[in-house]
């Protein structure tokens, strides 16, 4: 497995960061970017995948 990512909600600057899932939402632990299913939401404001960003921490 390749070095987990973070991504980073455009709109609130919530972090999905793939080693720790959205274990609360049903993504977990370890959870690929690419595999979050794309009717996910943020668990802080509610943006689609779509409104998520790759970043660097």
């Amino acid at each position: 497995m390749s070095e987990p990512k973070t991504w980073m909600c455009l709109i609130c600057g919530w972090i999905y960061d793939e080693s720790l899932g959205d274990p609360e939402h049903g993504i977990a632990p370890g959870t690929a970017w690419a595999d979050v299913p794309l009717n996910w939401t943020c668990p802080e404001c509610g943006a689609r995948k779509e409104d998520f960003e790759m970043v660097q921490i």
